[in-house]
C-alpha cells in the first residue's frame, strides 16, 4: 500500500511540475548566540512569466482551486524539500509547514504523508519540525495529530503567533516545542509602543513553558536588536537572506551576527548607564524624602529638593495592612499637589507591598522592593513603584516614570 500511495505521489508531481512548477526553497533560521545557521524553512516557490521565482503564497491561498488540489501541490513540495534535506550534507533542523486547515482533509491519521516521506528518503526525524500554520483548523485534530507527530520524534512549532486571538488557545491546548512570533507583529513592536509590551509578554510565556521563540521578519539592523532584547533565540529575515535554492555553510553568517550582537552591546550598554544614573538621582532624593515625611508631610521642606526631571511623580503612604493612609502628592509644574481620592484603598494584593513584608520578616538586609512596568491608568505614563520602610507603622510608595527602565 506504502508502495502504490508513493508511486501515485510520483505521478502526481510530474502533472503538477507541468502545470504549476512548483519547487521548494530554503530560508535560514539564524541563533542568536552561536550566529551559525540552526535551520531552515521549506518554502513553495514558483517561477513567474517571466522566468523569475516567486513566492507560491498566492498560489495557496487562492480560492480558485479546491482544497484537495491544493494540499496536492503541498505535499509535491514537501516532498522535494525532504528529498533535497536528506541529499544534503547539512546538519540542522528543517522546518516543513502544514496548514491547520488541511488537517481536517485528513482521513487516516495512521497514514500520515509526511511521516512515509520521512520513511521513504531516511530522514532523522528529530531534525524535522512540524510548522503549524494558519488560525484555521479543528482544534482537537490539532492537538490528536500534534501527539502524533511528537510521538514519532517531530517537534512542533507554531508559526504567526500573535496573529489572532485562537492562537493563544491554540498554544494552551498544544504547547509547542517553538513559537514563530507573526511578522507583523515583531515588525510592529520593533517600533515601540503597545505590540513591543505584546512581544515582552509573549516571550516571558514562552520561557516559563519552555519554547523557543524564533522572530521572522527580521529585516534591519534595528529588528535583530529588538529581538535580542525580547530574548529571542533565533532570527528569521531578508537581513540575513531571503529563501535560496541551497543550503549554505552553517557558519555563513557568523561574521556578520557577531558584528551585530557587539552593536547591540554597545548600544545597551549605552542605555543601561543611564539607566543607573536615573536610578541614583531617584535613590539621592529618597533620604530627604523620607526626613520630610518623618513628622507629617512637609510640602515646604520638599520644595527645598530637585524634583523637577527627577523621574519621582508622586509618593503615597500605607501602613502595614496595606491601607493607604495618605493622599497621592503629585509632582508637577515644579510644585507638589495632593490628592485625597484613594485614602483608604488597600494595596495589599500588590507585590511591592507583600514583598517588602516578606523581605522584613526574612530579616533581609535589603529593603527596595521594585515593581514590574505597567502604564498609569490616568495619566498613560509608563511607571513603577518602588516601596521601603518609612517607620515601623508607615510604608513608603514612590511612582517613578520607567520609560528608561
Amino acid at each position: 500500500m506504502q508502495v502504490q500511495w508513493q508511486n501515485a505521489l510520483k505521478i502526481n508531481y510530474l502533472d503538477m511540475t507541468q502545470e504549476k512548477k512548483l519547487f521548494p526553497y530554503f530560508q535560514p533560521i539564524i541563533g542568536a548566540a552561536s550566529g551559525t545557521i540552526i535551520g531552515y524553512e521549506a518554502l513553495a516557490r514558483q517561477y513567474d512569466t517571466n522566468g523569475r521565482v516567486r513566492s507560491a503564497g498566492e498560489l495557496f491561498s487562492s480560492s480558485n482551486f479546491s482544497a484537495e488540489q491544493l494540499i496536492a501541490w503541498d505535499r509535491q513540495v514537501r516532498r522535494q524539500a525532504l528529498e533535497r534535506f536528506s541529499q544534503s550534507n547539512y546538519n540542522g533542523y528543517l522546518t516543513i509547514n502544514i496548514s491547520a486547515a488541511w488537517i481536517d482533509h485528513l482521513a487516516d491519521f495512521k497514514a500520515l504523508p509526511t511521516l512515509l516521506m520521512l520513511n521513504e528518503f531516511n530522514v532523522d526525524r528529530s531534525r524535522v519540525i512540524i510548522e503549524i500554520t494558519e488560525s484555521k483548523g479543528d482544534l482537537d485534530k490539532l492537538v490528536a495529530i500534534a501527539d502524533l507527530y511528537r510521538q514519532h520524534g517531530l517537534k512542533i512549532a507554531i508559526d504567526d503567533f500573535g496573529a489572532g486571538f485562537s492562537q493563544l488557545e491554540r498554544v494552551m491546548a498544544i504547547q509547542p516545542d517553538i513559537i514563530k512570533l507573526d511578522m507583523r507583529l515583531f515588525q510592529n513592536a520593533a517600533k515601540g509602543g503597545i505590540a513591543s509590551d505584546v512581544v515582552h509578554l509573549i516571550s516571558r510565556l514562552a520561557k516559563r513553558t519552555g519554547c523557543r521563540i524564533v522572530c521572522e521578519g527580521v529585516e534591519t539592523v534595528e529588528d535583530f536588536h529588538f529581538g535580542l532584547s525580547c530574548g529571542a533565540q533565533y532570527m528569521q529575515g531578508y537581513l540575513f537572506s531571503p529563501a535560496t535554492a541551497e543550503f549554505k555553510d552553517p557558519l555563513h553568517y557568523q561574521k556578520q551576527i557577531s558584528s551585530l550582537r557587539k552593536t547591540f552591546l554597545k548600544k545597551t550598554l549605552a542605555k543601561e548607564e543611564h539607566k543607573i544614573q536615573f536610578i541614583a538621582n531617584i535613590k539621592g532624593l529618597i533620604e530627604p524624602l523620607k526626613k520630610a515625611l518623618e513628622n507629617g508631610v512637609n510640602l515646604n521642606e520638599l520644595s527645598r529638593h530637585p524634583f523637577e526631571n527627577s523621574g519621582i511623580l508622586r509618593f503615597y503612604l500605607c501602613n502595614n495592612e496595606g491601607d493607604q493612609i495618605s493622599s497621592n502628592y503629585n509632582f508637577s509644574e515644579g510644585r507638589w499637589l495632593e490628592d485625597s481620592a484613594q485614602i483608604g484603598f488597600n494595596w495589599a494584593w500588590r507585590p511591592y507591598i507583600y514583598q517588602l513584608l516578606a523581605l522584613e520578616s526574612t530579616e533581609d538586609s535589603y529593603r527596595l522592593v521594585t515593581s514590574e512596568r505597567y502604564r498609569d491608568f490616568n495619566s498613560d505614563t509608563l511607571c513603577k513603584t518602588l516601596s521601603l520602610r518609612l517607620d515601623e507603622e508607615r510604608i513608603l510608595l514612590i511612582d517613578i516614570a520607567a520609560e528608561w527602565l
